[in-house]
Protein backbone atom coordinates (compact mmCIF):
# COMPACT_ATOMS: atom_id res chain seq x y z
CA UNK A 1 0.00 0.00 0.00
CA UNK A 2 1.43 3.22 -0.88
CA UNK A 3 2.36 5.79 1.78
CA UNK A 4 0.83 8.34 2.46
CA UNK A 5 1.47 12.52 4.34
CA UNK A 6 -1.79 13.04 4.62
CA UNK A 7 -3.15 10.75 7.29
CA UNK A 8 -6.32 9.57 9.60
CA UNK A 9 -4.30 11.40 12.05
CA UNK A 10 -4.19 14.69 10.24
CA UNK A 11 -8.32 14.63 9.58
CA UNK A 12 -8.54 13.91 12.73
CA UNK A 13 -6.89 16.77 14.43
CA UNK A 14 -7.87 18.76 11.22
CA UNK A 15 -4.14 19.99 10.21
CA UNK A 16 -2.28 19.69 6.65
CA UNK A 17 0.96 17.84 7.48
CA UNK A 18 1.18 15.17 9.84
CA UNK A 19 3.92 16.99 12.11
CA UNK A 20 3.80 17.72 15.95
CA UNK A 21 5.27 20.04 17.88
CA UNK A 22 6.65 18.39 21.37
CA UNK A 23 5.33 20.08 24.10
CA UNK A 24 8.53 21.13 25.75
CA UNK A 25 7.79 21.96 29.31
CA UNK A 26 9.71 24.81 30.91
CA UNK A 27 10.96 26.41 27.77
CA UNK A 28 10.31 30.15 27.98
CA UNK A 29 7.81 31.81 25.97
CA UNK A 30 6.32 29.21 23.45
CA UNK A 31 4.17 30.82 22.13
CA UNK A 32 5.31 32.36 19.15
CA UNK A 33 7.25 28.71 18.68
CA UNK A 34 3.61 26.92 19.09
CA UNK A 35 1.72 29.54 16.22
CA UNK A 36 4.20 29.38 13.82
CA UNK A 37 4.22 25.31 13.50
CA UNK A 38 0.40 25.09 13.40
CA UNK A 39 0.05 28.05 11.45
CA UNK A 40 2.80 26.02 8.64
CA UNK A 41 0.22 23.21 8.63
CA UNK A 42 1.38 21.17 11.81
CA UNK A 43 0.18 20.95 15.26
CA UNK A 44 1.93 23.71 17.85
CA UNK A 45 2.27 21.70 21.11
CA UNK A 46 2.24 24.25 24.46
CA UNK A 47 4.41 22.60 26.99
CA UNK A 48 2.56 23.97 29.88
CA UNK A 49 2.93 21.41 32.96
CA UNK A 50 4.96 23.95 34.77
CA UNK A 51 2.84 26.92 34.35
CA UNK A 52 0.42 28.47 36.90
CA UNK A 53 -3.18 28.51 35.82
CA UNK A 54 -3.34 32.03 34.94
CA UNK A 55 0.05 31.51 32.64
CA UNK A 56 -1.77 28.59 31.15
CA UNK A 57 -4.99 30.88 29.93
CA UNK A 58 -2.13 33.83 29.13
CA UNK A 59 -0.74 31.99 26.22
CA UNK A 60 -3.46 29.75 25.05
CA UNK A 61 -5.24 33.22 24.21
CA UNK A 62 -1.79 34.47 23.00
CA UNK A 63 -1.66 31.87 20.82
CA UNK A 64 -5.54 32.58 19.41
CA UNK A 65 -4.40 36.15 18.42
CA UNK A 66 -1.73 34.28 16.20
CA UNK A 67 -3.21 31.18 14.36
CA UNK A 68 -6.81 30.34 13.93
CA UNK A 69 -5.43 26.78 13.45
CA UNK A 70 -5.36 23.75 15.77
CA UNK A 71 -3.00 23.30 18.74
CA UNK A 72 -2.18 21.17 21.72
CA UNK A 73 -1.70 22.19 25.29
CA UNK A 74 0.67 19.59 27.74
CA UNK A 75 0.35 18.84 31.19
CA UNK A 76 1.76 15.78 33.14
CA UNK A 77 -0.58 13.51 34.46
CA UNK A 78 -0.25 12.02 37.91
CA UNK A 79 3.18 13.53 39.17
CA UNK A 80 1.75 12.48 42.97
CA UNK A 81 3.35 14.24 46.18
CA UNK A 82 6.96 15.63 47.23
CA UNK A 83 9.03 12.98 48.54
CA UNK A 84 11.24 14.10 51.31
CA UNK A 85 12.96 10.58 52.37
CA UNK A 86 16.79 11.40 52.19
CA UNK A 87 16.37 15.11 51.20
CA UNK A 88 19.19 16.24 53.72
CA UNK A 89 21.62 14.04 51.77
CA UNK A 90 20.76 15.23 48.63
CA UNK A 91 20.58 18.76 49.26
CA UNK A 92 23.88 18.39 51.25
CA UNK A 93 25.29 17.10 47.68
CA UNK A 94 23.91 19.94 45.67
CA UNK A 95 25.13 23.09 48.12
CA UNK A 96 28.60 22.47 46.33
CA UNK A 97 27.26 23.73 43.23
CA UNK A 98 25.01 26.24 44.62
CA UNK A 99 27.96 27.70 46.45
CA UNK A 100 29.38 27.98 43.02
CA UNK A 101 26.69 29.64 41.84
CA UNK A 102 26.58 32.02 44.52
CA UNK A 103 22.55 31.13 45.37
CA UNK A 104 21.30 30.03 48.70
CA UNK A 105 21.15 26.95 50.39
CA UNK A 106 17.79 26.30 51.26
CA UNK A 107 16.04 23.79 53.76
CA UNK A 108 13.41 20.80 53.49
CA UNK A 109 10.38 23.36 54.85
CA UNK A 110 11.48 25.94 51.46
CA UNK A 111 10.69 23.11 49.11
CA UNK A 112 7.16 22.55 48.02
CA UNK A 113 6.12 21.58 45.02
CA UNK A 114 2.33 22.64 44.23
CA UNK A 115 -0.25 20.29 42.58
CA UNK A 116 -1.83 22.34 40.10
CA UNK A 117 -3.06 19.72 38.16
CA UNK A 118 -7.10 20.17 38.68
CA UNK A 119 -6.57 24.03 37.86
CA UNK A 120 -4.73 23.59 35.07
CA UNK A 121 -7.26 20.89 33.55
CA UNK A 122 -10.06 22.91 34.35
CA UNK A 123 -8.45 26.18 32.39
CA UNK A 124 -8.09 23.88 28.89
CA UNK A 125 -11.69 23.28 30.09
CA UNK A 126 -12.74 26.71 30.12
CA UNK A 127 -10.83 27.62 27.03
CA UNK A 128 -12.19 24.46 25.08
CA UNK A 129 -8.73 23.98 24.13
CA UNK A 130 -8.40 21.45 20.34
CA UNK A 131 -6.63 18.54 21.69
CA UNK A 132 -4.98 17.81 25.14
CA UNK A 133 -1.88 15.71 25.54
CA UNK A 134 0.07 14.36 28.55
CA UNK A 135 2.89 12.93 29.56
CA UNK A 136 3.86 10.24 32.68
CA UNK A 137 0.59 8.72 32.69
CA UNK A 138 -3.59 8.88 31.20
CA UNK A 139 -6.09 11.48 32.45
CA UNK A 140 -8.82 9.43 35.06
CA UNK A 141 -11.98 8.73 33.29
CA UNK A 142 -13.42 11.28 34.85
CA UNK A 143 -11.52 13.98 33.09
CA UNK A 144 -11.70 12.09 30.63
CA UNK A 145 -15.43 12.34 29.82
CA UNK A 146 -15.17 16.10 30.74
CA UNK A 147 -12.87 16.51 27.76
CA UNK A 148 -14.79 14.29 25.72
CA UNK A 149 -17.88 15.87 26.72
CA UNK A 150 -16.43 19.00 24.90
CA UNK A 151 -15.17 17.96 21.74
CA UNK A 152 -11.81 17.75 23.19
CA UNK A 153 -9.17 14.96 21.60
CA UNK A 154 -6.68 13.13 24.00
CA UNK A 155 -3.28 12.30 22.96
CA UNK A 156 -0.37 10.38 25.39
CA UNK A 157 3.08 9.78 24.86
CA UNK A 158 3.89 5.89 25.75
CA UNK A 159 6.61 4.31 25.94
CA UNK A 160 5.63 0.66 26.05
CA UNK A 161 3.21 -1.60 24.24
CA UNK A 162 1.21 -2.28 27.49
CA UNK A 163 0.81 1.80 28.16
CA UNK A 164 -0.42 2.33 24.79
CA UNK A 165 -3.06 -0.26 25.22
CA UNK A 166 -3.98 1.15 28.44
CA UNK A 167 -4.20 4.58 26.58
CA UNK A 168 -6.67 3.19 23.70
CA UNK A 169 -8.67 1.59 26.46
CA UNK A 170 -8.61 4.58 28.63
CA UNK A 171 -10.31 6.79 25.17
CA UNK A 172 -7.32 8.77 23.69
CA UNK A 173 -7.22 9.55 20.35
CA UNK A 174 -4.09 9.65 19.28
CA UNK A 175 -0.66 7.75 20.94
CA UNK A 176 2.49 8.97 20.80
CA UNK A 177 5.27 6.26 20.32
CA UNK A 178 8.56 7.80 22.52
CA UNK A 179 11.40 5.73 21.52
CA UNK A 180 14.77 6.06 23.48
CA UNK A 181 16.22 8.39 21.35
CA UNK A 182 14.11 11.22 22.83
CA UNK A 183 15.14 14.26 24.68
CA UNK A 184 13.79 15.23 27.69
CA UNK A 185 11.85 13.47 29.77
CA UNK A 186 10.68 9.75 29.42
CA UNK A 187 6.82 9.57 29.42
CA UNK A 188 7.00 5.95 31.18
CA UNK A 189 3.83 5.70 33.37
CA UNK A 190 5.27 4.39 36.35
CA UNK A 191 9.48 4.59 36.59
CA UNK A 192 9.17 2.74 40.61
CA UNK A 193 10.59 -0.44 38.73
CA UNK A 194 12.83 0.68 36.17
CA UNK A 195 14.70 4.09 37.56
CA UNK A 196 15.80 4.87 33.88
CA UNK A 197 12.33 4.20 32.52
CA UNK A 198 11.13 2.04 29.15
CA UNK A 199 13.94 2.65 27.03
CA UNK A 200 12.95 1.02 23.57
CA UNK A 201 14.30 2.70 19.78
CA UNK A 202 11.81 4.61 18.22
CA UNK A 203 11.94 1.71 14.83
CA UNK A 204 11.31 -0.99 17.53
CA UNK A 205 8.42 0.42 19.67
CA UNK A 206 6.31 2.15 16.61
CA UNK A 207 5.78 -1.02 14.54
CA UNK A 208 4.83 -3.32 17.99
CA UNK A 209 2.26 -0.26 18.94
CA UNK A 210 0.49 -0.03 15.82
CA UNK A 211 0.21 -4.15 15.92
CA UNK A 212 -1.62 -3.75 19.10
CA UNK A 213 -3.86 -0.62 18.51
CA UNK A 214 -6.49 0.92 16.22
CA UNK A 215 -6.12 4.64 17.20
CA UNK A 216 -3.67 6.87 15.13
CA UNK A 217 0.33 6.31 16.60
CA UNK A 218 2.67 8.58 16.08
CA UNK A 219 6.55 8.08 16.33
CA UNK A 220 8.73 9.97 18.19
CA UNK A 221 12.52 9.94 18.98
CA UNK A 222 15.41 10.76 17.32
CA UNK A 223 13.36 12.30 13.84
CA UNK A 224 15.03 15.77 12.61
CA UNK A 225 13.64 15.80 8.61
CA UNK A 226 11.83 13.81 6.34
CA UNK A 227 13.62 10.66 5.74
CA UNK A 228 12.37 10.54 9.47
CA UNK A 229 8.62 11.47 8.79
CA UNK A 230 8.75 8.46 6.06
CA UNK A 231 10.66 6.21 7.96
CA UNK A 232 8.04 6.47 10.64
CA UNK A 233 5.00 6.08 7.88
CA UNK A 234 6.86 3.15 6.47
CA UNK A 235 6.83 1.38 10.16
CA UNK A 236 3.29 2.12 10.45
CA UNK A 237 2.71 5.85 12.11
CA UNK A 238 0.57 8.10 10.91
CA UNK A 239 2.81 11.11 12.17
CA UNK A 240 5.74 12.22 14.16
CA UNK A 241 5.92 14.48 17.02
CA UNK A 242 9.53 16.57 16.95
CA UNK A 243 11.07 18.67 19.97
CA UNK A 244 14.50 18.89 19.36
CA UNK A 245 14.68 19.80 15.66
CA UNK A 246 12.38 22.90 17.10
CA UNK A 247 14.63 24.26 19.94
CA UNK A 248 16.97 26.22 18.00
CA UNK A 249 14.03 27.43 15.39
CA UNK A 250 13.81 31.55 14.89
CA UNK A 251 10.81 31.50 17.12
CA UNK A 252 12.03 28.77 19.91
CA UNK A 253 12.35 30.65 23.54
CA UNK A 254 14.98 27.84 24.22
CA UNK A 255 18.29 29.96 26.28
CA UNK A 256 21.07 31.14 23.61
CA UNK A 257 23.61 28.78 25.71
CA UNK A 258 20.93 25.84 25.31
CA UNK A 259 20.64 26.27 21.87
CA UNK A 260 24.76 26.36 20.80
CA UNK A 261 25.13 23.29 23.38
CA UNK A 262 22.94 21.88 20.61
CA UNK A 263 24.07 22.77 17.96
CA UNK A 264 27.49 21.33 19.54
CA UNK A 265 26.30 18.18 20.40
CA UNK A 266 26.63 14.49 18.58
CA UNK A 267 24.77 11.86 18.72
CA UNK A 268 26.97 10.59 21.80
CA UNK A 269 26.58 13.88 23.51
CA UNK A 270 23.51 12.66 25.58
CA UNK A 271 22.82 10.23 28.39
CA UNK A 272 19.37 9.30 30.53
CA UNK A 273 19.67 10.69 33.65
CA UNK A 274 17.13 11.53 36.76
CA UNK A 275 20.18 14.26 38.55
CA UNK A 276 18.03 17.38 37.35
CA UNK A 277 14.12 16.17 38.09
CA UNK A 278 14.08 12.72 39.35
CA UNK A 279 12.84 11.21 36.47
CA UNK A 280 14.65 10.29 33.43
CA UNK A 281 15.36 12.25 31.14
CA UNK A 282 17.63 12.90 27.55
CA UNK A 283 20.05 15.43 27.79
CA UNK A 284 23.69 16.57 26.92
CA UNK A 285 25.96 15.40 30.07
CA UNK A 286 27.43 18.44 31.52
CA UNK A 287 29.08 18.47 34.92
CA UNK A 288 25.69 18.59 37.02
CA UNK A 289 24.92 15.36 35.56
CA UNK A 290 28.68 14.28 36.04
CA UNK A 291 28.67 15.41 39.22
CA UNK A 292 25.56 12.63 40.31
CA UNK A 293 27.18 10.20 37.96
CA UNK A 294 30.19 10.05 40.85
CA UNK A 295 27.70 9.64 43.67
CA UNK A 296 26.13 6.80 45.91
CA UNK A 297 23.81 8.91 46.33
CA UNK A 298 20.16 8.75 44.50
CA UNK A 299 18.20 12.13 43.32
CA UNK A 300 14.94 12.40 45.37
CA UNK A 301 11.99 11.14 43.26
CA UNK A 302 10.13 13.68 41.18
CA UNK A 303 8.72 16.10 41.32
CA UNK A 304 10.59 16.82 44.55
CA UNK A 305 14.25 16.55 43.28
CA UNK A 306 12.89 19.20 39.91
CA UNK A 307 11.86 21.75 42.43
CA UNK A 308 15.14 21.57 44.64
CA UNK A 309 17.19 21.79 41.62
CA UNK A 310 15.06 24.41 40.13
CA UNK A 311 16.79 27.53 41.26
CA UNK A 312 20.28 25.54 40.61
CA UNK A 313 19.11 25.67 36.88
CA UNK A 314 17.91 28.99 36.68
CA UNK A 315 20.56 30.88 38.18
CA UNK A 316 22.65 29.04 35.91
CA UNK A 317 21.06 30.39 32.72
CA UNK A 318 21.27 33.61 34.42
CA UNK A 319 24.88 33.55 34.37
CA UNK A 320 24.88 32.06 30.67
CA UNK A 321 26.78 28.93 32.20
CA UNK A 322 25.54 25.45 30.40
CA UNK A 323 27.26 23.37 32.91
CA UNK A 324 23.74 23.36 34.98
CA UNK A 325 21.27 23.25 32.95
CA UNK A 326 19.20 20.91 32.04
CA UNK A 327 19.71 20.67 28.44
CA UNK A 328 17.48 18.05 27.53
CA UNK A 329 18.15 16.94 23.68
CA UNK A 330 17.56 13.69 21.25
CA UNK A 331 20.44 11.69 19.71
CA UNK A 332 19.67 13.45 16.56
CA UNK A 333 21.37 16.61 17.11
CA UNK A 334 23.67 16.61 14.39
CA UNK A 335 20.81 17.06 11.62
CA UNK A 336 20.51 20.67 13.44
CA UNK A 337 19.76 23.61 11.02
CA UNK A 338 20.73 26.58 12.87
CA UNK A 339 18.16 29.96 13.01
CA UNK A 340 15.82 28.58 10.61
CA UNK A 341 11.95 29.32 10.80
CA UNK A 342 9.43 27.06 12.32
CA UNK A 343 7.81 27.40 9.54
CA UNK A 344 10.78 26.50 6.91
CA UNK A 345 11.58 23.98 8.94
CA UNK A 346 7.94 22.23 8.70
CA UNK A 347 7.83 22.74 5.04
CA UNK A 348 11.31 21.35 4.50
CA UNK A 349 9.96 18.08 6.08
CA UNK A 350 7.49 17.70 4.52
CA UNK A 351 9.07 18.47 0.96
CA UNK A 352 11.65 16.25 1.72
CA UNK A 353 9.42 13.15 2.63
CA UNK A 354 7.83 14.05 -0.99
CA UNK A 355 11.01 13.68 -2.77
CA UNK A 356 11.48 10.13 -1.11
CA UNK A 357 7.70 9.25 -1.96
CA UNK A 358 7.76 10.01 -5.70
Amino acid sequence: MAIQLYSKFCELFDIRYPIVLAGMAGIANMVPLVSAVSNAGGLGTLGAAYMTPEEIRDAIQAIRKLTQAPFAVNIFANVGPDHYQNFNAVNEKLNAIRDSLGILQPDQNGIHTPDRFDEQFRVLLEENVPIISTTFGLLSDDHMQQAKSLGIKIMNKVTTVDEAIQAEQRGCDVIVAQGSEAGGHRGTFDTSSRPSGANIGTMALVPQIVDQVKVPVLAAGGIMDGRGLVASLALGAQGVQMGTRFLISAESGAHPVYKQALLESTEESTVITNAFSGRPARGIRNTFIQHWETSDIKPLPFPTQNTLTREIRNASARQNNREYMALWAGQGTRMLTADQAAGDIVNQIVEDAKKILI
